[in-house]
């Protein structure tokens, strides 16, 4: 991935507002507490022409209250590590403070391109102010003011004065179609450290407090011939537990995320089984036709014995159903068991949801069942479907013509899903099934 600038500070200069600004989103959570952004994830901007990758930060802070301090710093430090051009940003409104000459001494240090950003420059008096920042020892720093993008421009210039025009068009728009997982479930179930695990790296910050992961962080995914976008979630709670404006928005993240993915891994803790919020985030993604794969993470803290796995699978159907046709996936991020399993099994869901079936090829299958057990009779109607086609959509959803398509029964329905389901792989997948009049 070739053009990456970073965007570092202490907490609290700005450095989200920017990253939303350049990706041209609301992509990162802003508020006004210090340390909202934890884990560094990534967006994509254009300039003149020339494309590049945008990562942003948590707050870089050496002394401070927060359980989350080392954690950051890691992700800062690892951001750096990956960056070609990194965006130091400071604040006008309180100069320099000793956590900006901390991290000066450390881009002096480095041997990439620092590009030194005043932020918060939203009046002429303040211009003044930022030329205090010269003492950084860090050339020349650009004014702006991120919330409304004066001065972003002469930033930019200087960002991308030494990457090649279209760099990386080419890799988006090769890439654009790629399959999206993303990973939801309730908060501590394992979803940062699954993420973690997968890709080999401490890519997000894995931390036994409750709600450590704020933004649904993305992270791309190309090892033993699978290629695909894996998005990490936060945990997502009930509406009268959420109880501060941050988490708030980091559950509206999580539920944009579904909308926006192909395949929902929905990760439950194996101690405390399935609870009325899995059940939530379940249906979730069932109306929002998405593929889904059920994992049940922390298997090594349970107790086996010969059917355990059997009957937690049969306990798991039973408060799915009608829709229980999910693949289960028995895992331990910690002891990373089967994790490979969790992907081959969402590449095989994410499958079946493209699948196509031939209009001639399934009236050959379904219409001798129909023959067989026609729908029933209703107030001395006959009702006689003719033939069946797939829609031509991007979830396996299915038109039946009839000639009295109003006095088809749901259960009905559900026969014609199962017979389709027994002879088609469509695990995981939900399936809509329409009548139509002929």
């Amino acid at each position: 991935m070739g053009n990456i600038v970073a965007i570092v500070g202490r907490p609290n200069v700005g450095k989200s507002t920017l990253f939303n600004r350049l990706v041209g989103m609301k992509k990162a959570i802003i508020n006004d507490e210090a340390g909202t952004t934890r884990d560094r994830h990534y967006g994509k901007s254009e300039w003149n022409g020339k494309h590049f990758s945008v990562i942003d930060t948590g707050g870089y802070a050496t002394k401070s209250d927060d359980a989350f301090e080392g954690d950051i710093r890691r992700q800062v430090l690892l951001a750096i590590d990956e960056a070609d051009v990194i965006i130091f940003m400071v604040d006008v409104t309180t100069g320099i403070t000793d956590q900006d000459l901390a991290m000066a001494q450390m881009m002096r240090k480095s041997s990439k391109k620092v590009v030194l950003a005043a932020n918060k420059v939203d009046n002429s008096m303040r211009m003044y102010d930022t030329h205090e920042f010269y003492s950084l020892g860090l050339d020349e720093p650009y004014a702006l003011c991120a919330m409304s993008g004066s001065g972003t421009g002469e930033l930019l210039d200087c960002v991308v004065t030494d990457f090649l025009v279209g760099d990386t068009e080419n890799e988006l728009m090769e890439h654009s179609d790629l399959p999206k997982f993303v990973i939801v479930g309730r908060p501590n179930v394992g979803k940062s450290s699954l993420t973690n695990a997968l890709l080999g790296e401490d890519r997000n910050i894995v931390n036994p407090i409750a709600g450590t992961t704020r933004d649904s962080v993305y992270a791309r995914y190309n090892k033993f011939d699978m290629d695909f976008y894996l998005i990490d979630t936060a945990g997502v709670r009930k509406k009268t537990k959420v109880d501060e404006d941050i988490e708030f928005y980091s559950v509206l993240r999580s539920i944009r995320s579904i909308e926006t993915a192909d395949v929902v891994i929905l990760m439950l803790d194996a101690v405390q089984g399935i609870e009325s919020q899995d059940m939530n985030l379940f249906q979730l993604a069932v109306k929002n036709k998405k593929g889904c794969v059920i994992v049940v993470n922390k298997w090594d803290l349970i107790e086996k014995e010969t059917n355990t796995m059997k009957e937690y699978t049969e306990e798991l159907e039973a408060k799915l159903a009608p829709f229980n046709d999910v693949p289960v996936v028995f895992a331990s991020a910690l002891t990373k068991q089967r994790i490979l399993d969790v992907l081959q099994t969402a590449m095989r869901v994410y499958n079946s949801r493209k699948r196509r079936i031939s209009t001639s090829e399934l009236n050959e299958y379904i219409l001798p069942f129909i023959e067989t057990t026609p729908p029933p009779s209703i107030k001395g109607k006959y009702i006689r479907i003719k033939f069946a086609t797939q829609l031509p959509t991007p979830t396996p959803q299915f038109a039946f013509f009839v000639n009295l398509p109003q006095y088809v029964r749901d259960s009905y329905r559900r026969f014609l899903e199962n017979k389709l389901r027994a002879n088609y792989d469509f695990q995981g997948v939900p399936i809509h099934i329409y009548f139509r009049p002929k």
